[in-house]
């Protein structure tokens, strides 16, 4: 790790702004954002979303780590993000190193390089900031001059195809766990860096919540799958575990949003309301790595809300969760906020709600100060059977009801998402969703008087992923995947009455079964990544950018030395008895419940929820000393003081 000051490289990157699309998201200065003293600090941070500004800026999880950093004292952290091919071009030409956009400096002068990954398609992103950095793209050429490179976020819970690239991986929570880190590489470097990178590494590993590939080797078995996965150094875990945070009351952050120069995807203010999901549903990653919920309380939630709106001036704040309508105070959360806000003009939104906890006095808060846009719904499979298969347990009834009490209220259009590939899903289950869609606008139809309005059907492909109980599962290969949503279409449109009614938005296959590649691949993956790269690979999330042509030519290659394809990795189904490449980073999930849930999907048996039914030993909560923590407090969200009255008394918020 270099010692020396780092200069700003804004200089050098001045002069090619003026030749690049959108200069304005490489310049920083955000408001909120931190610019500390580099020589009084002792421990740097350098992060990153692996994506573009407009994707990166407004993500939470690294304005989480940025705000709970820059709080220490010496320990600064600043952000980077992609940058465009265009500039990438200009910066190779004129040795400008990948810099970070709060001070410009070279990310190869910060202790650690942390990189937070919400999908797997930003790997090949992950190469070209490395490179452009100059930091060696394999761990094992780097030396103590080159920081740490550490993964987080929801695609580090399976490192296994980036083993080669990163140092370490934290999987969970990342609030307490960068402070810890911060922590031990202080103290490493205090002592003045003894053993070098190897030891502050051991350092890390053996508080058992870090994971180093590097100290790990994986044996094969003769037909390509994993014989076993064993630690190389003593004293190093055989399982790694995950960090969960307890208490989010005590962790309000953001507490100064960043506020983006350059237009992003999210225009508006993210309050979390709670963290976890217990609906069970087995396709979601996101609901079984996050478990327990926990919950904000209703002043928490109130509190943030207000020194946010305060900090950033956005109109509109977004009420996150993976189930926002789920929180056990939603409905007072809601009117405190609408009746607190309503001169302001300020909206709330809910990102997307079940239809089953949805009301439509809810649903009336939430617009009562902003407008009325569309609703979304996720019923995800279009059939009670594959609804069943997966868990998500709500009936087409229920649905119909649902949109029904929406359409006969004002609202015009509604959005309905499902997925296409499921688990034993058949041409029926999927050509189901244009009954609904029918049923869906018969209904508005019905109770609105008008022909006037709209439902669209948005449909992604399933990929199985890790540390969910269809990780064993087959995924649906792309042509059968195109096959399957070309059917359906042809229906839509083949409806005179309904029709022109229907909006019909679906991703073809292709994309899918990169992610699947990458996402429940081994370390042997990590060479197809490399030949992407190699091979001009970047931003594979866009549309634009993305060659599936390019991922199988160089997959056919990279991993034909290894008698594995493609296929093997995406549409082939996993046995019990399988090592699976995740299998040593304990998520605390119990690996039996999951096979015993995939059983119970196999059979089309419905789990309930067990935040309101007695436990299911999932293993969450006794494995990592967790528990669910829900309301209801009881409290109520008052109004803060009449504007303009001088300074408010503390305390006025409880």
């Amino acid at each position: 790790m270099p010692a020396e000051a780092a200069e700003s490289v804004f200089p050098q990157l001045e002069a090619l702004l003026p030749h690049v699309q959108k200069p304005i998201q490489y310049v920083g200065g955000e408001l909120n954002s931190t610019v500390k003293d580099w020589d009084s600090c002792d421990v740097r941070w350098a992060l990153m979303y692996p994506d573009a500004y407009e994707v990166g800026l407004p993500n939470q999880g690294v304005m989480i780590l940025y705000e709970v950093l820059n709080e220490q004292d010496g320990v600064l952290a600043e952000r980077t993000y992609s940058v465009w091919p265009d500039l990438e071009a200009l910066m190779r030409e004129h040795r400008v190193p990948q810099f970070t956009v709060d001070s410009h400096r070279p990310v190869r002068a910060f202790d650690v390089f942390g990189l937070s990954f919400s999908t797997e398609l930003g790997y090949t992103n992950m190469l070209t900031a490395l490179d452009l950095a100059g930091i060696p793209l394999e761990a094992r050429d780097r030396t103590d001059d080159d920081p740490i490179v550490m993964a987080g976020g929801h695609a580090a819970f399976n490192p296994e195809p980036i083993a080669d690239f990163i140092d370490c991986a934290i999987i969970g929570d990342g609030e307490q766990a960068v402070l810890e880190v911060t922590r031990i590489i202080r103290a490493w470097k205090e002592e003045g860096r003894p053993g070098g990178r190897e030891e502050l590494l051991l350092r890390l590993a053996r508080t058992g919540g870090v994971y180093v590939p590097g100290f790990y080797d994986v044996e094969y078995l003769p037909d390509g799958r994993i014989a076993r996965v064993v630690p190389n150094r003593s004293g190093v875990p055989w399982r790694v575990s995950k960090h969960t945070v307890m208490d989010l009351d005590e962790w309000p952050y953001p507490k100064q949003p960043l506020v983006p120069l350059a237009e992003t995807v999210h225009e508006r203010m993210s309050v979390e309301i709670f963290r976890g999901c217990t609906r069970g549903c087995r396709f979601c990653q996101a609901g079984m790595i996050t478990r327990p919920v926990r919950e904000r309380s209703i002043t928490g939630i109130g509190e943030m809300v207000d020194k946010g709106l305060k900090a950033t001036g956005f109109e509109e704040v977004g009420l996150l969760s993976l189930s926002s309508a789920d929180h056990s105070e939603i409905g007072d959360i809601a009117k405190g906020l609408a009746d607190r806000y309503e001169e302001d003009k300020v909206g709330l939104s809910l990102p997307s709600t079940r239809v089953d906890a949805f009301n439509i006095d809810l649903a009336n808060e939430l617009t009562r100060n902003g407008r009325r846009s569309g609703l979304t719904f996720a019923p995800e499979g279009g059939s009670e059977r594959i609804r069943k298969v997966i868990n998500k347990m709500v009936s087409e009834d229920d649905l119909i009801r649902t949109v029904a009490t929406a359409y006969g209220n004002g609202w015009r259009q509604v959005k309905l998402y499902f997925m296409c590939g499921l688990p034993t899903e058949t041409d029926d289950d999927v050509l189901q969703i244009a009954d609904m869609a029918t049923r869906v606008i018969q209904k508005g139809r019905e109770v609105s008087g008008s022909n006037d309005i709209r439902c669209t059907v948005s449909i992604g492909g399933f990929v199985p992923k890790p540390h969910t109980p269809f990780q064993w599962a087959p995924q649906l290969s792309a042509e059968e995947t195109d096959e399957r949503l070309a059917k359906l279409r042809d229906k839509i449109r083949g409806d005179k009455k309904y029709g022109r009614s229907i909006g019909f938005r679906y991703h073809d296959g292709k994309p899918g079964i990169v992610e699947g590649l990458l996402s429940r691949g081994d370390r042997r993956i990590g060479a197809v990544i490399r030949a992407v790269y190699d091979d001009g690979g970047r931003f594979d999330g866009w549309r634009e950018h993305f060659s599936y042509d390019r991922w199988m030519r160089c997959a056919e290659k990279a991993l034909a030395p290894y008698g594995v394809d493609v296929d093997w990795y995406t549409t082939r189904e996993r046995t019990y008895e399988e090592v699976l490449p995740w299998d040593h980073l304990d998520s605390g999930l119990d690996k039996d419940w999951l096979w015993e849930d995939w059983q119970d999907a196999l059979d089309e048996t419905e789990v309930e929820d067990c935040r309101w039914t007695p436990c299911f030993d999932c293993g969450v909560c006794p494995q990592m000393d967790t528990s669910i923590q829900i309301g209801p407090t009881g409290k109520k969200l008052l109004p803060l003081t009449v504007k303009n009255a001088g300074p408010v008394p503390s305390g006025h918020a409880h």
